[in-house]
């Protein structure tokens, strides 16, 4: 059996249209058993048997108490976790969200292209990228760069686009290990638009950091 993800798309907020276009990409990665949900009671219940929760353009708050119990004992105990886009978000009522993803979403500018650097070759949600990389989506802005001794793999390059409120240092794409265990975490701010989801490089990158928080890859 291929190992599980636990793919969650709530919404209490802003609800993107690429949702079900994304569902079916990851389905159609062909590296997981994907069980699609939105229903906040299916993560109240034991975690264990997913190798990586997925929050995939989540907004607002989507968990209740238990279910915020269950993710986070899921992660304590080794379990991996990804965030996709809107996942940065999502629950800004609960600190260890915050703690979890390592940095929050704060705003963006129009959707457009642009260019994300690559800053890690080596990692599995990198190395097929080219060391520039064009591609349109929101360019996410985040409260501060990511903490936690975050790997940084992607960032933006602001002078390609309009609007960019962090400068230089502008995190896109990071991950890291959370826990007495080292449960891993992989994010990635790109994922806007439906077309991103048919977009060979944005699935590998995808692909890449779904295996990694999933324990498939080193």
């Amino acid at each position: 059996m291929p190992p599980r993800l636990l793919l969650y798309t709530r919404t209490a907020d802003y609800r993107h249209d690429s949702i079900p276009d994304a569902v079916a990409a990851v389905r159609d990665l062909g590296r997981f058993a994907v069980e699609h949900t939105e229903d906040p009671a299916d993560l109240e219940r034991p975690l264990e048997g997913f190798a990586a929760v997925v929050f995939l353009s989540t907004s607002g708050d989507v968990l209740t108490p238990a279910g915020r119990a269950r993710l986070e004992s899921h992660v304590r105990s080794g379990g991996g976790f990804a965030g996709v886009h809107a996942a940065a978000c999502t629950e800004y009522g609960w600190p260890y969200y915050g703690e979890l993803l390592g940095a929050r979403f704060t705003r963006h500018p129009a959707h457009q292209p642009g260019r994300a650097l690559v800053a890690d070759p080596a990692h599995p949600a990198t190395r097929r990228l080219p060391a520039v990389w064009d591609f349109t989506d929101e360019w996410y802005d985040f409260d501060h760069p990511p903490g936690g001794g975050a790997r940084v793999l992607l960032r933006a390059d602001e002078t390609s686009y309009d609007g960019g409120g962090m400068g230089a240092d502008h995190p896109l794409a990071w991950c890291r290990e959370q826990g007495p265990a080292g449960g891993r975490v992989f994010y990635t701010a790109l994922g806007h638009a439906a077309g991103a989801y048919r977009d060979p490089l944005f699935l590998a990158h995808l692909n890449g950091g779904l295996t990694w928080a999933a324990r498939l890859t080193e």
